[in-house]
């Protein structure tokens, strides 16, 4: 058994979806290992990740509306607004989604689905730079 970790930060410039499914290809091809499970986790508390299509934008633009109306701003009974109108409804949607995510490698790949892609999922306005730790463990 082998294993190998890296950390991405990922900037982003406010709310939406920051696809990084080359970064964690390029991850798991320097870490030399064909059969294994690559973990991905989000060391943040208001966004999360998804792996999703990645062929069509409109899926994107539909998820995004889909959670602002799921978890809205504004809403009176949100009591932790330290941060702004955002900062509640950022971490109810990061504890509705997920904060890690296992992926199979076989072959020195990861199984994605034809379509599939790997995304921070950013719940804040105001631009961040998120860590994502990679982590693979597997054989040769």
């Amino acid at each position: 058994m082998q294993q190998a970790i890296d950390t991405l930060t990922i900037p982003t410039q406010g709310q939406g979806f920051y696809e990084f499914t080359e970064a964690l290809r390029a991850f798991i091809s320097t870490a030399d290992i064909a059969t294994g499970l690559a973990t991905v986790f989000v060391r943040h508390t208001s966004c999360s990740l998804l792996i999703q299509e990645n062929a069509d934008v409109d899926v994107q633009t539909d998820l995004a509306g889909f959670f602002a109306r799921l978890v809205p701003e504004g809403v009176e009974w949100l009591v932790h607004t330290a941060e702004g109108l955002d900062d509640m409804p950022a971490h109810i949607k990061a504890a509705l989604t997920q904060t890690s995510i296992g992926i199979p490698v076989i072959e020195g790949q990861p199984v994605f689905g034809t379509w599939q892609g790997i995304y921070l999922f950013e719940h804040r306005h105001r631009p961040h730079r998120r860590e994502v730790v990679l982590h693979i463990l597997g054989d040769r």
